[in-house]
């Protein structure tokens, strides 16, 4: 167990983008408490936005009297009618009130529209966010899980055939960007994330280490881009002591559902995984997708692990809540 330090701390809004000092200094936060809970505090988006200067987002950073960073949230404010946080406290400075403190502030900051709600994703779902929870009055408004698959007890049935006159190529860079995001806009028009994804979250991720466009296979009738499954490796200690893969998108045109073509995308991207050589694949689906979750079950998929988003629907004036530590 790390034991609390007495440290000050002070908890203050940050311009966006962040200082790359700044920045860096929340992925090593993140790491630690990554290490320390055996789960990241922090998802993709709120890493790739630290130094955005055009994601719609505020910075809170937590820093003692010498300036190191020791807590930090982020909270997106691109919506009118939700903001949405991810907060992160490293383990030393942990029970001392800085969780609160941050949480305060993004409910100050979430109240700034006076009609905005603040949902807040714990990963993990660990004992600790659920008693910060409780205590601040939040509850449990929604659940992703991560499915979990060995390639190796995939179930031995021949990858599903395309419909007629499909036919499939991978991305290429520069040139297939908005035409992907067009297609997926419109298969995920009401998922809170995925739907929004901008032409900068999309040109962010091709920047990544991890971008392959290999693993990114885009399905075409006639040269319209009806759907698409987008694959990624994590490196080894990321979700495990091996590389492991990952279906990452998979998403189909609405004129072109009912075809079967994202469960014939779905193998694709298992078997481009397989065979570069991944012994483990992860997905993450909404709990209440039961269509998707009997799907990937059939596939081989189990539950994994859980994240749960906690939220409080009873918008605060900004008055309502303090900063501090």
């Amino acid at each position: 167990m790390v034991e609390p330090t007495k440290a000050r701390v002070a908890v203050a809004a940050c311009p966006a983008p962040l200082e790359p000092a700044t920045a860096e200094a929340v992925r090593v936060l993140a790491a630690s408490a990554a290490s320390h809970d055996e789960v990241a505090p922090l998802s993709e988006q709120p890493l790739l936005s630290l130094e955005s200067d055009e994601a719609p987002v505020v910075h809170l950073v937590a820093t003692t009297d010498d300036g190191a960073v020791v807590g930090y949230a982020q909270v997106d404010v691109g919506s009118t009618t939700t903001a949405r946080a991810e907060l992160v406290v490293h383990p030393g400075h942990r029970r001392a009130g800085l969780g609160r403190s941050l949480l305060d502030a993004a409910r100050a900051t979430a109240g700034e529209a006076p009609r905005r709600a603040l949902h807040v994703w714990a990963h993990g779902d660990l004992p600790a966010a659920r008693a910060l929870a409780g205590a601040t009055g939040m509850h449990v408004v929604r659940e992703l899980w991560q499915m979990r698959l060995e390639l190796a007890h995939r179930p031995q049935a021949p990858d599903r055939p395309l419909p007629p006159g499909v036919q499939v190529r991978r991305f290429v860079p520069g040139q297939d960007e908005e035409a992907w995001r067009r297609v997926n806009s419109r298969a995920f028009a009401h998922h809170p994330e995925q739907g929004r994804m901008t032409s900068a979250d999309l040109r962010a991720r091709e920047a990544e280490p991890w971008f392959d466009p290999a693993g990114f296979l885009l399905a075409e009738r006639d040269g319209k881009l009806l759907g698409s499954v987008w694959t990624k490796v994590h490196p080894a200690g990321e979700h495990g002591p091996e590389p492991v893969g990952e279906i990452y998108v998979v998403g189909v045109d609405p004129d072109a559902q009912g075809l079967g073509l994202g469960g014939a995308l779905t193998d694709l991207g298992l078997t481009h995984l397989t065979v570069a050589g991944l012994r483990e694949v992860i997905l993450y689906t909404e709990a209440a997708n039961e269509v998707a979750i009997r799907t990937y079950r059939r596939a081989g998929f189990t539950r994994s692990a859980v994240d749960v988003m906690f939220g409080d629907d009873t918008p605060r004036s900004p008055g309502d809540a303090t900063m501090g530590a």
